[in-house]
């Protein structure tokens, strides 16, 4: 959970919560435990694949690497921190076309366990090598002592200090904007980075002025979960219980015990989730792959993601409360079926729906190249999106309550 904001002027027991949820995990590939190894005089780093990533878009990139190392201190006690190495570091360069010529007609298939292996150098380490048997080297250490040595320099500590590390490879090329007019915004990680962006600035820009607030009946709320590409069963992910928990530990610390039974219970009846996840642009290159009156495009505003089997949470009821915020704040609105013959992915939508019980409607910022290492999306719906995540704080207690329906 990252962001949370209660008041109390016009809040009651047993009102409900506003939420933006979103997760913060992309597909990727994380070093395993014993990341080095070696083949034909290189010095290779092991990988494991993350998510479904589109993995060809990996090779012939400036990778590096970031995430979080374990260190011990001389005192014995033992500490975490962040780290990025930010300067290109490993890569995985793809077969010359001379040695594949089939490549281009047959397509570009790479093993993952065999060929998306990044390079890191040449030269052998001479404290890891076995004059006798080379081969042997790779089960001496869990990491090559080169990078040992980069990793250390970069969080300014000695190399016997990392007892443990939990890294993820990205790229080094930053984020930058393209296009013809510059309309687009070329990006790693805008799924789902984006969305929890305009999430947490709407709540705070909401939560700026204090004569707003003091009309506010609702608690505003942002929720950010990790693994969402992998299914989301985790202690950190939508699956675990936290989201309700930190709502139950909300309430109580603004019941009385007098006023007490049932008020979680009525919060979630009146709370409405937004679950914020990317969704799919129309490719002009691939227009049949998208249902013939369901076309989301960039720069055409917000995306309402429907879907009858389930795999999105979105309801008549609360469709139609969001677009009516969008219609009063006159911001644009699309909405999206995956066709029949088609499977569809999911989001956090239907977990946190179905595990608190809790009206949501599932939306997201239109792009394309979803789950590349590098995607893109419209400049003008990142505004969008935001302007009407932060008219939902302001506005959807007002608008709910006009509506008249037993949920």
């Amino acid at each position: 959970m990252n962001a949370l904001h209660t008041h109390r002027c016009r809040y009651r027991l047993g009102n409900g919560f506003n939420i933006i949820a979103a997760h913060t995990d992309s597909p990727c590939l994380k070093l395993k435990p014993r990341s080095a190894t070696f083949k034909s005089g290189h010095q290779m780093v092991n990988v494991q694949t993350y998510g479904s990533g589109l993995w060809h878009t990996w090779f012939d990139r400036d990778l590096t690497l970031a995430g979080r190392v374990i260190l011990k201190a001389a005192d014995d006690s033992f500490k975490h921190k962040l780290v990025k190495i930010t300067r290109p570091l490993i890569r995985v360069p793809t077969l010359a076309i001379h040695l594949n010529r089939t490549v281009n007609s047959d397509g570009f298939k790479p093993n993952l366990e065999t060929h998306l292996v990044p390079l890191l150098a040449t030269k052998h380490e001479e404290a890891t090598m076995n004059s006798d048997d080379k081969s042997s080297s790779s089960t001496k250490v869990a990491h090559h002592p080169l990078f040992l040595q980069i990793l250390s320099e970069e969080i300014g500590c000695q190399s016997n200090e990392i007892i443990g590390m939990e890294l993820n490879v990205c790229d080094t090329q930053p984020s930058c904007l393209g296009g013809g007019y510059n309309e687009f915004i070329y990006s790693g990680r805008l799924d789902n980075l984006a969305s929890c962006y305009c999430a947490l600035r709407s709540l705070m820009d909401s939560s700026k002025a204090a004569e707003q607030l003091s009309n506010e009946k609702a608690i505003r709320m942002v929720a950010m979960f990790d693994n969402e590409e992998v299914g989301s069963d985790s202690m950190q992910g939508a699956g675990a219980s936290t989201m309700f928990q930190a709502m139950r530990r909300i309430v109580d610390s603004l019941m009385h015990q007098s006023m007490g039974e049932g008020a979680l219970e009525r919060a979630i009846h009146s709370s409405f989730l937004v679950s914020a996840d990317m969704a799919h642009a129309l490719h002009p290159n691939y227009s049949d792959k998208h249902e013939e009156c369901h076309r989301p495009e960039l720069q055409k505003g917000l995306v309402i993601k429907h879907n009858a089997n389930q795999r999105y949470a979105t309801s008549a009821i609360t469709a139609f409360l969001f677009k009516e915020i969008a219609r009063i704040q006159n911001l644009p609105v699309q909405e999206f079926v995956v066709r029949n013959d088609m499977g569809c992915g999911s989001t956090i939508g239907p977990i946190l729906a179905s595990g608190v019980g809790i009206r949501t409607v599932d939306c997201g910022i239109p792009q394309l190249s979803m789950h590349s290492i590098r995607e893109m999306c419209g400049k003008e719906d990142v505004d969008t999106t935001y302007r009407h995540f932060k008219a939902f704080f302001e506005m959807f207690s007002d608008i709910d309550r006009k509506l008249n329906v037993d949920f």
